[in-house]
């Protein structure tokens, strides 16, 4: 008897083709977000590298706050932030999106998005030394770090389409 099974691959989205590239290379999490959208904020990669270059592991590797999840709110800031420092409004509406880009981000990793506990029980959770990883195949084979990345991507990603 022939058992098939059907796998299905989504395809990967320019974004998130270069977020891969930038990952690859070895830049941090939050620089592989943030600098995959410099053709819609209109900055030049090295900028975008150097602004995000403090926030990955964690904000500087304190294991904070995802730097995958910060990339991904600081291009929300670039394209939908607001400057208005009386406009009540505006920072609520702004928020608000924040939050439900967390709330997407949440659901597809266990509800969180602290770097600590996406690490869960891998001994880089309880890393903060400042000295980063050294990028190998070890590293990319344990650590979901690109997973969160790509979920970044895509939750960015959904959250443009809705805006445009």
């Amino acid at each position: 008897r022939f058992n098939k099974k059907i796998i299905w691959v989504k395809a990967m989205t320019l974004h998130e083709e270069k977020a891969l590239e930038l990952f690859r290379e070895g830049y941090n999490c939050a620089q592989a977000v943030f600098a995959a959208f410099c053709d819609v904020m209109d900055i030049d990669v090295e900028t975008a590298l150097k602004i995000s270059s403090s926030f990955g592991g964690g904000m500087g590797r304190m294991r904070e706050v995802c730097g995958a999840v910060t990339g991904m709110f600081m291009v929300a800031g670039f394209l939908y932030g607001t400057t208005d420092k009386d406009g009540e409004a505006e920072k609520a509406a702004h928020y608000a999106l924040i939050q439900e880009m967390a709330r997407r981000f949440k659901e597809k990793n266990n509800g969180t998005i602290i770097c600590r506990e996406l690490l869960g029980n891998l001994a880089a959770a309880k890393s903060t030394s400042p000295t980063p990883d050294k990028r190998c195949p070890e590293y990319y084979n344990t650590r979901p770090c690109l997973k969160f990345v790509l979920d970044a991507v895509e939750v960015m990603e959904e959250i443009i389409k809705e805006h445009n």
